[in-house]
């Protein structure tokens, strides 16, 4: 593959704490393993397109975050996005976004039907969570880290595991685990935005929407700032 489609979801609803930046990471990433990735913003009103290789959704507050959802659940939106898992599309969603994905989530004192992609339940819980988060991820076998800030506590069901143990943090809200992964779907609470402080994972996700395996890039600057970011959090 020489081209990549990034479809960012409803930025407009769910760019509140700069998860828009994964895109800008992934774009930028790819130009060095010679793809030409194209980043397509769809909006609320917008149909989804059936041919991305990598879509994303970030985080929001309530309101927006169930504006979202109702978008999401037009008929063709849904089958769009789940017949784009199905062919090998990847999907990372971050805290609204990953509550979304998910069977049920709270929001305005409301419990809600999520999109049901990811096999995990989400209600609220007494005080918000804030502050960093270090993580050793389940799937690179490394460390992450991130910025959480969110009151949302995540129940895994049978066929999600956790995207990563949690080494400082609260995650899902238990202290353990932070997010899910099933297949090419992955779900965090990581703000940051997660790829620009994880380079890794965003090579990961090139990886696993090419189907072709891609060698960490050189990159003294992003290795240095790695290895700093691990140890100071």
């Amino acid at each position: 593959m020489s081209q990549l489609k990034i479809v960012r979801i409803h930025n407009e609803l769910l760019g509140t704490y700069g998860d828009q930046g994964n895109a800008e990471v992934l774009a930028f990433r790819a130009k060095f393993h010679g793809i030409t990735a194209t980043i397509f913003d769809v909006s609320y009103n917008d149909e989804l397109p059936t041919n991305g290789d990598i879509y994303l959704l970030g985080g929001a507050e309530d309101t927006a975050q169930l504006l979202s959802l109702e978008a999401l659940k037009r008929s063709n939106n849904l089958n769009t996005l789940e017949m784009a898992i199905e062919r090998g599309a990847v999907v990372l969603a971050i805290c609204a976004g990953f509550q979304i994905m998910g069977r049920s989530f709270w929001a305005n004192g409301v419990e809600v039907e999520g999109l049901g992609i990811l096999d995990v339940t989400s209600k609220p819980g007494s005080k918000r969570i804030v502050g960093d988060i270090k993580t050793t991820s389940t799937v690179l076998g490394f460390e992450l880290t991130g910025f959480e800030n969110h009151m949302g506590h995540t129940t895994l069901g049978p066929t999600a595991e956790p995207f990563g143990k949690v080494l400082k943090g609260t995650g899902n809200g238990d202290d353990k685990f932070d997010g899910a992964v099933s297949g090419n779907i992955f779900g965090s609470y990581m703000h940051g935005p997660i790829l620009a402080r994880n380079p890794e994972l965003a090579d990961l996700l090139l990886t696993r929407a090419t189907g072709r395996k891609y060698a960490q890039i050189t990159d003294p600057l992003a290795s240095k700032y790695a290895a700093w970011r691990r140890k100071v959090i």
